[in-house]
Protein backbone atom coordinates (compact mmCIF):
# COMPACT_ATOMS: atom_id res chain seq x y z
CA UNK A 1 0.00 0.00 0.00
CA UNK A 2 1.65 3.07 -1.14
CA UNK A 3 -0.06 7.17 -0.74
CA UNK A 4 -1.20 7.93 -4.18
CA UNK A 5 -0.65 11.67 -4.68
CA UNK A 6 0.74 14.86 -3.93
CA UNK A 7 4.21 15.62 -2.30
CA UNK A 8 4.67 12.06 -0.49
CA UNK A 9 3.34 10.05 -3.73
CA UNK A 10 4.89 6.56 -3.99
CA UNK A 11 5.91 6.46 -0.49
CA UNK A 12 4.92 3.21 1.34
CA UNK A 13 2.71 2.23 4.51
CA UNK A 14 2.63 0.04 6.66
CA UNK A 15 -0.69 -2.11 6.88
CA UNK A 16 -2.35 -3.05 10.05
CA UNK A 17 -2.64 -6.96 9.61
CA UNK A 18 -5.78 -6.44 11.35
CA UNK A 19 -8.98 -8.85 11.06
CA UNK A 20 -11.19 -5.94 11.82
CA UNK A 21 -9.63 -3.63 9.49
CA UNK A 22 -9.97 -3.71 5.63
CA UNK A 23 -7.47 -1.41 4.13
CA UNK A 24 -8.78 0.90 1.28
CA UNK A 25 -7.03 -0.03 -2.15
CA UNK A 26 -4.87 2.40 -3.56
CA UNK A 27 -7.11 2.62 -6.57
CA UNK A 28 -10.05 3.43 -4.24
CA UNK A 29 -8.41 6.25 -2.44
CA UNK A 30 -7.83 7.42 -5.62
CA UNK A 31 -10.81 7.21 -6.89
CA UNK A 32 -12.17 9.53 -3.93
CA UNK A 33 -9.85 11.92 -3.79
CA UNK A 34 -10.41 12.75 -7.84
CA UNK A 35 -13.52 13.30 -7.07
CA UNK A 36 -13.22 15.59 -3.83
CA UNK A 37 -10.80 17.50 -5.59
CA UNK A 38 -7.63 16.22 -5.68
CA UNK A 39 -5.78 18.40 -3.86
CA UNK A 40 -6.45 20.89 -0.93
CA UNK A 41 -5.23 23.92 -0.21
CA UNK A 42 -4.26 23.74 3.88
CA UNK A 43 -7.10 22.45 6.51
CA UNK A 44 -7.78 19.96 8.86
CA UNK A 45 -8.35 16.06 8.07
CA UNK A 46 -10.49 14.03 10.66
CA UNK A 47 -9.96 9.84 9.93
CA UNK A 48 -12.60 8.75 12.57
CA UNK A 49 -11.85 5.04 11.81
CA UNK A 50 -8.29 5.31 10.57
CA UNK A 51 -6.98 1.88 10.29
CA UNK A 52 -3.55 2.51 9.10
CA UNK A 53 -4.50 5.89 8.46
CA UNK A 54 -3.99 5.83 5.00
CA UNK A 55 -7.01 7.76 3.86
CA UNK A 56 -5.69 10.85 6.69
CA UNK A 57 -2.40 10.80 5.31
CA UNK A 58 -2.96 10.79 1.79
CA UNK A 59 -5.41 13.99 2.32
CA UNK A 60 -2.41 15.02 4.19
CA UNK A 61 0.10 14.08 1.05
CA UNK A 62 -2.60 16.18 -1.35
CA UNK A 63 -2.11 19.52 0.84
CA UNK A 64 -4.33 19.29 4.25
CA UNK A 65 -1.97 20.77 7.35
CA UNK A 66 -3.05 18.98 9.73
CA UNK A 67 -4.33 15.90 10.21
CA UNK A 68 -6.59 13.73 13.43
CA UNK A 69 -6.04 10.33 13.51
CA UNK A 70 -8.63 8.24 15.82
CA UNK A 71 -9.23 4.34 15.86
CA UNK A 72 -10.46 2.30 18.81
CA UNK A 73 -7.96 -0.46 18.15
CA UNK A 74 -4.44 0.13 19.88
CA UNK A 75 -2.68 -1.90 17.21
CA UNK A 76 -3.86 0.71 14.23
CA UNK A 77 -3.09 4.08 16.14
CA UNK A 78 0.49 2.23 16.82
CA UNK A 79 0.40 1.38 12.55
CA UNK A 80 -0.71 5.33 12.09
CA UNK A 81 2.25 6.92 14.33
CA UNK A 82 4.53 4.49 12.54
CA UNK A 83 3.52 5.27 9.45
CA UNK A 84 3.91 9.23 10.03
CA UNK A 85 7.17 8.41 11.38
CA UNK A 86 8.08 6.93 8.15
CA UNK A 87 6.54 9.48 6.15
CA UNK A 88 7.91 12.00 8.35
CA UNK A 89 4.51 13.85 9.03
CA UNK A 90 4.30 15.51 12.65
CA UNK A 91 1.52 17.70 12.45
CA UNK A 92 -0.68 14.67 13.47
CA UNK A 93 -2.84 14.22 16.70
CA UNK A 94 -3.41 10.15 17.76
CA UNK A 95 -6.33 9.03 19.26
CA UNK A 96 -7.76 5.88 20.91
CA UNK A 97 -11.79 6.32 21.58
CA UNK A 98 -14.77 4.78 20.39
CA UNK A 99 -16.12 7.40 17.52
CA UNK A 100 -18.47 9.29 19.90
CA UNK A 101 -16.55 9.99 22.50
CA UNK A 102 -13.62 12.12 20.03
CA UNK A 103 -16.92 13.73 18.79
CA UNK A 104 -17.86 14.78 22.30
CA UNK A 105 -14.60 15.68 23.33
CA UNK A 106 -13.58 17.26 19.72
CA UNK A 107 -13.94 21.21 19.55
CA UNK A 108 -12.02 21.53 16.31
CA UNK A 109 -13.50 21.94 13.38
CA UNK A 110 -12.73 19.92 10.54
CA UNK A 111 -12.37 20.70 6.94
CA UNK A 112 -12.89 16.99 5.91
CA UNK A 113 -13.88 14.05 7.82
CA UNK A 114 -13.24 10.80 6.28
CA UNK A 115 -15.84 7.96 7.85
CA UNK A 116 -14.66 3.65 7.04
CA UNK A 117 -16.55 2.15 9.92
CA UNK A 118 -16.78 -1.57 10.20
CA UNK A 119 -19.45 -2.59 7.84
CA UNK A 120 -21.24 -4.05 10.91
CA UNK A 121 -21.42 -1.18 12.64
CA UNK A 122 -24.12 0.02 9.73
CA UNK A 123 -25.45 2.84 12.03
CA UNK A 124 -24.90 5.92 9.10
CA UNK A 125 -27.84 8.37 9.96
CA UNK A 126 -26.51 8.35 13.84
CA UNK A 127 -22.52 8.60 13.03
CA UNK A 128 -23.24 11.04 10.07
CA UNK A 129 -25.73 12.99 12.50
CA UNK A 130 -22.77 12.99 15.03
CA UNK A 131 -20.06 14.34 13.02
CA UNK A 132 -22.10 17.26 11.78
CA UNK A 133 -21.04 19.70 14.74
CA UNK A 134 -17.65 19.07 13.80
CA UNK A 135 -17.87 20.17 10.50
CA UNK A 136 -16.15 23.44 9.27
CA UNK A 137 -19.01 25.28 6.95
CA UNK A 138 -17.30 24.47 3.63
CA UNK A 139 -16.21 20.63 5.05
CA UNK A 140 -16.90 17.80 3.33
CA UNK A 141 -17.69 13.85 4.35
CA UNK A 142 -16.39 10.99 3.02
CA UNK A 143 -18.64 7.95 4.26
CA UNK A 144 -17.40 4.62 2.68
CA UNK A 145 -20.02 1.95 3.71
CA UNK A 146 -20.83 -1.48 2.01
CA UNK A 147 -22.07 -1.50 -1.22
CA UNK A 148 -25.79 -2.89 0.61
CA UNK A 149 -25.49 -0.45 3.60
CA UNK A 150 -28.64 2.16 2.75
CA UNK A 151 -27.66 5.85 2.64
CA UNK A 152 -30.33 7.85 4.62
CA UNK A 153 -33.00 10.02 2.58
CA UNK A 154 -31.83 13.26 4.73
CA UNK A 155 -29.31 14.36 7.05
CA UNK A 156 -29.71 17.74 8.25
CA UNK A 157 -27.33 20.48 6.48
CA UNK A 158 -25.38 17.76 4.02
CA UNK A 159 -26.15 17.05 0.55
CA UNK A 160 -25.12 13.40 -1.09
CA UNK A 161 -22.73 14.11 -3.86
CA UNK A 162 -22.52 10.45 -4.84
Amino acid sequence: MRIVAGKLRHRCLQMTGLETTRETQDKVRQAIFNMIGPYFDGGTVLDLFAGSGAMGLEAYSRGMDTVYLNDLNPKAIAICKKNCEILGVSCVFFTTMEYSQFLCQNNVLMDLIILDPPYAMDHIQTILEAVIPCLSSTGMIVFEMGKDSLFPEEVKDLKLFK
